[in-house]
């Protein structure tokens, strides 16, 4: 049974994640509330299934012509030096100050969406 939530829970992610919201933002809580995940290992899991999706997510925008391999290896190159060095920090907290940073990320990604929602709506509203 475990098994077969642990399968949803991945699904859910990975269907959130392909449609550009971060499957990380329901994977991790939902492994580390629910299911008693280190938040650490929550995270490790995210950055596994996060890569296989942006792997497969870049060869069809390749595919597409949709990138542009220049700008697309530069920012490669500084997100791989900040992603090693994201990790080597991450190692360095405990898991506990970890998923208290992760929690005020989420409030601020939501906070953050609300306030551009209510710009839009406020544009909107104008433009009538």
């Amino acid at each position: 049974m475990l098994y077969v939530l642990l399968a949803l829970v991945g699904i859910f992610s990975g269907l959130l994640g392909s449609m550009g919201m971060g499957g990380g933002t329901l994977l991790i809580p939902l492994l580390t509330i629910f299911f008693n995940f280190n938040q650490k290992i929550a995270q490790g899991i995210n950055l596994v299934s996060f890569s296989v999706m942006a792997l497969v997510i870049i060869f069809i925008h390749i595919k597409n012509k949709l990138i542009d391999i220049k700008v697309a290896i530069r920012f490669g190159l500084i997100a791989l030096v900040f992603s090693c060095l994201g990790a080597f920090v991450a190692n360095i907290i405990s898991s506990s100050w970890l998923k208290v940073l992760f929690g005020v990320l989420l409030i601020g990604v939501a906070i953050f969406e609300v306030v551009c929602e209510i710009k839009k709506i406020a544009n909107n509203n104008e433009k009538k």
